[in-house]
């Protein structure tokens, strides 16, 4: 049951060391790293084992559903210009903000992890869903032209000679993590998902030892 997650945070960990052996990170791409690391790594690996030990099951689909949005948009309320902007001003609200995207993800692998098995093929279009969406975020920030968080909460956390050059650098960046990350967290997790129902079905459909068929076949 907890397989996707676990696989799923393993290929961002593995990556994401990589990723810091190679680059040296600026001010936004190491704000990017917190974030994957708390909502890719850390969530998923908590939720894991959350279901193992208490052995919860069966949650309604509602949940998930609800998880699902409740991620996306914190998500992108996070990363519009003004909101970063604002937060970069404000450690406390800063801090607030990263804690609701951490739990927000642990409530989202949760429901993903514990959806009944009736409504298991459920969790493929979440996963997808916020996978696509998460990619959508880290395209713009790839492919804008100027630095979407202005120059000014970039100097905030910097040192001085850090340029406007340097900011759209680290914008770039920062959306190249994003878009590897997500493909791994949530796209694998949606292909192991999808393998266990194939197999699941497959297993169910299965002649019985002494030759009969299962009932309704």
């Amino acid at each position: 049951m907890t397989s996707p997650a676990i696989a799923s945070a393993t290929a961002v960990l593995l990556t994401g060391a990589a990723v810091l052996l190679v680059y040296d990170l600026g001010h936004f791409s190491t704000h990017m790293m917190l974030h994957i690391a708390s909502m890719n790594i850390i969530a998923p690996s908590v939720a894991a084992l959350i279901v193992t030990r208490r052995h919860i099951s069966g949650t309604r689909p509602i949940w998930l559903w609800t998880a699902t949005f409740l991620q996306i948009v914190l998500l992108w309320t996070w990363h519009s210009p003004a909101v970063h902007d604002l937060l970069l001003r404000s450690t406390a609200a800063g801090l607030m903000l990263h804690t609701a995207l951490l739990l927000a993800a642990l409530f989202f692998w949760l429901s993903l992890l514990t959806t009944s098995t009736a409504s298991r093929w459920q969790t493929i279009p979440a996963l997808l869903l916020t996978g696509k969406l998460t990619c959508l975020l880290a395209a713009l920030l790839i492919f804008a032209p100027r630095t979407l968080y202005g120059f000014a909460g970039h100097l905030a956390g910097a040192a001085e000679h850090f340029s406007l050059h340097h900011a759209l650098e680290d914008q770039h960046l920062a959306g190249l993590l994003m878009i590897t990350a997500c493909p791994l967290s949530y796209l694998v997790a949606a292909v192991i998902i999808t393998v266990q129902l194939i197999t699941r079905a497959e297993i169910s459909a299965a002649p019985m030892p002494d030759g009969r068929l299962p009932i309704g076949r």
